[in-house]
C-alpha cells in the first residue's frame, strides 16, 4: 500500500489532477487533426482536380464499357464465337434486337463512332443499318444473318464481327496498339500499320529529341548566365536576376506571339539579317512553322526554369574553394573543371530534369510556331480530345508519354538520385 502511495506521489499531475503523459498525448492528437483540417483541403482539390482527372483518362485507354452496355444480347452470345468463320445466327438475330433497341434510343451513333476508331469506314454501316432495323419485326424475320447481309453486304465480313466481338469486351487493347502504331487484326494478332499511317513512334520520338535539345540549350545559355549572377554583387545580380524572371510576368500566348513576328520570313530577324547584306531578299531563312520555330521559342520560355537551380546552388559555393585550388597550383581552367563544376552539378540536375519534363508535355508553343513539321506527341492527344473526339486513344497516348516520363525520371534516380536534386 505504501509502495503503490509512493509510486502515484511520483507521476507529474497537472494542475486540474491529470497525468502530465495524457496531457502531452491530448495536446499532440488535437495538433494533429488540427494540421490534418488545414492540409484536407489542399489534399481534396488534389485529388479532385489533378488525380482524378489522371486516372480516369488512363482507364479510358484501355476500359470502355459503352458497347458492352448497348450490345448486351450480342456480348451474351458472340463470345462462343471461336472466330474461324461467320458467326450463328443467334449473334445475328442479337445484333439485330440490340441495334434496333439502340437505334430507337439514338445510342447507334455512340456504337457507331467507336468502332469506327477501330475499324475505320464502319461508322456508316451501323448507322445505315441502325436507320432501317428501326422498322424490324422479329416475327417477319427467318432469317437474320440474310436480313442484315440484304442491307450490306459488310455484314457477311468476318473482319465487321471480330470487331465488334472485341468492343463488347470491356477491356480493350486496340488503342494502345493504335499508339503504337500497330492494329489488332481479326485473328486478334498484334500487326504494323500501313506505311502511311505509322505516326506515333514518330512524334514520340520528335518529342523527345526535341525535348532533349531544348533542355540542351538551356543548359548551354543558363550555365555562364548563372555563373556570372553568382559572382556578382547581390544588390546587382538581383537585379539582373528579376530581368531573368520578367517573360513569368507576362503571358505565355503573348510570348510565343511574339516570336512569330520575329521569325517569319517577313519578320524582323530576317529583315535585319537583309539590310545588313548577310540575305538576300529571295533567300530569306525560313525560321518557323518547322522544328527551328519551336526549339528557339521553347529554350527561350524554358531557360528561367534551368537559370534559377543553377544559380541557387553556384550562390552557395563559397569562393574560398577556388582560391584555395590556385594556391595548390591549379590554374583557373582546372580549377573550375575540377572543383567548381562537380559542385554545380546538382543544380544542373535538377534544372535539366524541370526543363526536359515541361518540354516533353508543352502545347502551346508548338501549336502556334511549329506547324506540320514543330508538332510535338502532346499536339496529337489535345487533338484527339478536342476535334476527333477519341478520347480513349488521346488516353492511351497520354499514358505511354507517362510510361516514358516516369522511365526518364527512374534513370535520373538510379544516375543522380533524387536525393541530390536541388531547386533552391
Amino acid at each position: 500500500m505504501v509502495d503503490a502511495t509512493v509510486q502515484q506521489s511520483q507521476v507529474a499531475l497537472t494542475d486540474d489532477g491529470i497525468p502530465l503523459k495524457t496531457k502531452l498525448a491530448r495536446a499532440t492528437r488535437r495538433q494533429k487533426l488540427r494540421a490534418l483540417g488545414l492540409v484536407l483541403p489542399l489534399v481534396l482539390f488534389v485529388l479532385i482536380t489533378f488525380v482524378y482527372p489522371i486516372g480516369d483518362m488512363l482507364i479510358r485507354g484501355f476500359y470502355d464499357p459503352l458497347v458492352s452496355e448497348v450490345l448486351v444480347r450480342t456480348g451474351d452470345v458472340i463470345d462462343e464465337w471461336d472466330g474461324t468463320d461467320l458467326p450463328s445466327e443467334e449473334v445475328y438475330e442479337a445484333f439485330s434486337l440490340d441495334l434496333q433497341e439502340a437505334a430507337a434510343a439514338r445510342d447507334h451513333g455512340k456504337f457507331a463512332l467507336r468502332l469506327n476508331f477501330i475499324l475505320p469506314g464502319t461508322r456508316s454501316l451501323i448507322m445505315s443499318t441502325g436507320r432501317k432495323a428501326k422498322n424490324l419485326d422479329p416475327a417477319e424475320i427467318d432469317n437474320y444473318q440474310a436480313y442484315l447481309v440484304d442491307i450490306n453486304d459488310e455484314w457477311g465480313e468476318r473482319e465487321v464481327w471480330a470487331a465488334i466481338k472485341r468492343l463488347t469486351n470491356p477491356i480493350q487493347l486496340d488503342y494502345y496498339a493504335n499508339a503504337i502504331d500497330m492494329r489488332i487484326d481479326v485473328d486478334g494478332s498484334f500487326v504494323s500499320q500501313a506505311e502511311e499511317q505509322r505516326i506515333y513512334l514518330t512524334l514520340y520520338w520528335r518529342t523527345l529529341w526535341m525535348s532533349a535539345l531544348v533542355m540542351g540549350l538551356c543548359l548551354l545559355l543558363a550555365y555562364p548566365l548563372s555563373y556570372w549572377l553568382s559572382v556578382l554583387p547581390l544588390r546587382l545580380s538581383n537585379l539582373l536576376l528579376i530581368m531573368v524572371l520578367l517573360p513569368f510576368w507576362t503571358s505565355l500566348l503573348v510570348r510565343t506571339t511574339a516570336w512569330i513576328s520575329l521569325l517569319q520570313e517577313q519578320g524582323i530577324i530576317n529583315d535585319v539579317l537583309v539590310g545588313i547584306g548577310l540575305l538576300d531578299d529571295d533567300s530569306r531563312v525560313r525560321m518557323i512553322y518547322n522544328e527551328a520555330g519551336t526549339i528557339i521559342a521553347m529554350t527561350h520560355i524554358l531557360l528561367p526554369f534551368m537559370v534559377l537551380p543553377l544559380f541557387s546552388v553556384m550562390r552557395t559555393i563559397p569562393p574560398s574553394y577556388m582560391r584555395a585550388a590556385r594556391s595548390l597550383g591549379a590554374n583557373q581552367v582546372y580549377a573550375y573543371v575540377k572543383i567548381y563544376m562537380p559542385l554545380t552539378l546538382p543544380g544542373v540536375a535538377a534544372g535539366s530534369l524541370l526543363v526536359f519534363i515541361l518540354s516533353i508535355g508543352y502545347y502551346i508553343t508548338p501549336a502556334l510556331v511549329g506547324g506540320q513539321r514543330g508538332q510535338l506527341i502532346s499536339n496529337l492527344i489535345a487533338t484527339h480530345i478536342q476535334l476527333t473526339q477519341n478520347w480513349s486513344l488521346a488516353a492511351a497516348l497520354g499514358a505511354i508519354l507517362l510510361a516514358g516520363v516516369l522511365i526518364c525520371y527512374w534513370m535520373y534516380n538510379k544516375l543522380i538520385g533524387v536525393d541530390n536534386l536541388k531547386l533552391g
